[in-house]
Formats: C-alpha cells, sequence, structure tokens
C-alpha cells in the first residue's frame, strides 16, 4: 500500500473522504485501505446470496443488503463493507454518517485467496464485538464449503461446515438457503 494511504485519519475524516472517494476503503486501526474488486465467481456467488434471501424474507422484518452497505463496529472502530448483510427491524446507523449501518444481524463473506486469513482471523474478531451480530457466513469460492459461525448462550461462537447440495444454512432471519442456492 502507498505510504499516503497509511496515514492516520479520524473516523470523521475517513467518513469525509470516503463521501467522495470512488473506491471503498475499509477503516481499521485508523487507517483507510482500499478494498479490491471480487473476481467473476465471487461476485456471482454473494449476488445468489443476496438474491435468495431476499426472495425468501419478503414480507417479513429482516433484508438482505450488497457489498455497497458499509457496516461500523462500534466497540473497535472497524468500517467495511461485508458481501451480505442482513439487517432485522430498523436499521440503526451511525450518528455522522446515514449511510452507515451500526446493527448487522448476519454477515456472509466470500472468501478471496488474498483475503481469506483476514475474513477468518482479524476481522472475525471485529464483528464477534459487534452486539447485533448474531451470524457470520464464510463462503468459500474455490470449493463447495460454507463456514457457518453462529452465537449461542452466552454470546459463545458455535462453528458448523456444510458441503452437502442439500445440506441447509440457517440465518438468524429465520430463513434457510441450501447450497445448491448458492453454488449454482
Amino acid at each position: 500500500m502507498p505510504a499516503a494511504e497509511k496515514q492516520q485519519l479520524s473516523e470523521a475524516e475517513y467518513l469525509a473522504r470516503e463521501r467522495l472517494a470512488d473506491t471503498k476503503h475499509e477503516y481499521v486501526n485508523g487507517v483507510a485501505v482500499a478494498m479490491a474488486g471480487g473476481s467473476p465467481r465471487h461476485n456471482v456467488i454473494a449476488t445468489n446470496i443476496a438474491g435468495e434471501l431476499r426472495a425468501r424474507l419478503r414480507g417479513q422484518p429482516c433484508r438482505p443488503t450488497n457489498s455497497d452497505q458499509r457496516v461500523h463496529v462500534a466497540h473497535t472502530g472497524l468500517y467495511t463493507y461485508p458481501d451480505v448483510t442482513v439487517i432485522c427491524g430498523q436499521p440503526e446507523t451511525h450518528p455522522e454518517d446515514r449511510n452507515t449501518l451500526c446493527n448487522p444481524r448476519v454477515i456472509f463473506e466470500v472468501l478471496s485467496t488474498s483475503t481469506e486469513a483476514y475474513d477468518r482471523g482479524a476481522k472475525f474478531r471485529h464483528y464477534r464485538r459487534s452486539e447485533s451480530l448474531a451470524e457470520y457466513v464464510l463462503v468459500s469460492q474455490h470449493e463447495r464449503l460454507v463456514e457457518h459461525f453462529r452465537r449461542g448462550v452466552a454470546h459463545q461462537q458455535m462453528r458448523s461446515a456444510s458441503r452437502r447440495a442439500s445440506e441447509e444454512i440457517l440465518a438468524a432471519a429465520g430463513s434457510l438457503l441450501h447450497l445448491d442456492e448458492i453454488y449454482l
């Protein structure tokens, strides 16, 4: 990353720059980091997830958004753009930026070779600090594999992995997805 992009920014500076930016940036530990675009396979998988959830959640209080939705984790200061976010109930937005969502219920990340370690590690640690987040779903684009983490009793994380075509992925929003719908 160029040195100019590594300069420390306040949250207010980040939000002001992001409003004018042509590309999306994640904000972590006071630094804005440009986000790379996804591969065609990555984008198809994310679109399949959002599309299936949209159809299944119609008429319910939950709805999916795509990767243009910025999400903020207040306890850590992270601002990011998950591949698919599910919101339930009234959206809670950032007091300084009404386009930033603060209450995601479910987050899906489609894994890329360049971001997989981050999505599993540091980013997941940020997401765990979100009080509203009930489920985190990691979706491989290289094999039919979905890893599903959900908050259980006393906020303990429970993990399950799905590989079979008919296996269901349960979302906290009350919707079931099958692997065949994700990997069309």
